[in-house]
C-alpha cells in the first residue's frame, strides 16, 4: 500500500512539475504551486522528511522530469560467493554502485563504481535486471527509480575499500549480512544470483 501511495504522490508532484515548467498564465501557475505543494505534504507523510526538507531536496524541475536511475554490479568468486560493500549512510550492505552518472555509459559507471569502492577491475557480461524501485519492498523515498543490475566478472583478485564504504567482502547467498533495503532486497539478490547459476542471459524487466 505505501508503495502504491508512493507512486501516486510521485506522479502527482510530476504533474506539478509539468505544470509549472508548461504553465500558460499565472491562474494556472497558482494552482500547480497549490499541487505541488500538497504533493510534498503527502510526501512527508509516507516518509522521513519533512515537507521543508523535501522542498530543498526536490527542487523544481528546470526541464522534463524524468526516473533517477540506479546501476549495481553483481560480481561472484570463484567459490560462487557474492560480493558486497558495507554502506557508509546506514552501516548496511548492498551491491557495489550508485546513480548513474553524466558523461558515462550505464557499463562505464558500474565499471568505475566496482573500481572504486572494492579495488577490482571488472568487465560487464551482461544486464541480468532493470527493476522498478516502486514495485519491490523498498522503504518509501521521494524520488521514482528504475535500478539496473549487471553481472560483472572480477579482472583482479585484490580487494581493497573505497574510502565511501565501510568495509567489502564475499558472501554466500545463504549467509547474507543485514542489507541495506533502499538499495537491494534480498528477493532481488536471490534472483540476480540464480539468473547467473542458471546461465539465463535474459534480462528481467518490470
Amino acid at each position: 500500500m505505501t508503495n502504491e501511495l508512493m507512486r501516486d504522490i510521485t506522479r502527482l508532484l510530476s504533474i506539478a512539475d509539468l505544470g509549472l515548467l508548461y504553465h500558460n498564465n499565472e491562474f494556472d501557475k497558482e494552482r500547480y504551486e497549490e499541487l505541488r505543494a500538497i504533493s510534498l505534504r503527502l510526501l512527508s507523510s509516507v516518509s522521513e522528511h519533512t515537507a521543508d526538507e523535501l522542498h530543498e531536496r526536490i527542487p523544481i524541475a528546470k526541464d522534463y522530469p524524468t526516473v533517477k536511475v540506479d546501476i549495481r554490479g553483481l560480481v561472484l568468486s570463484p567459490d560462487k560467493k557474492i560480493l558486497l560493500v558495507k554502506e557508509s549512510t546506514d552501516g548496511k550492505w548492498s551491491l557495489p554502485g550508485g546513480w548513474a552518472d553524466v558523461g558515462y555509459s550505464a557499463k562505464e559507471t558500474i565499471i568505475k563504481e566496482i573500481k572504486e569502492e572494492t579495488g577490482l577491475d571488472a568487465e560487464v557480461k551482461h544486464l541480468l535486471a532493470v527493476f522498478d524501485k516502486n514495485k519491490h519492498d523498498h522503504p518509501a523515498e521521494p524520488y521514482y527509480v528504475f535500478k539496473l543490475a549487471f553481472y560483472c566478472e572480477a579482472l583482479s583478485t585484490t580487494l581493497q575499500k573505497g574510502f565511501d564504504v565501510l568495509d567489502i567482502g564475499y558472501f554466500a547467498i545463504n549467509e547474507l549480512p543485514e542489507l541495506s533495503t533502499n538499495r537491494i532486497l534480498k528477493t532481488q539478490l536471490e534472483l540476480l544470483y540464480n539468473k547467473v547459476l542458471s546461465n539465463n542471459v535474459e534480462s528481467y524487466v518490470d
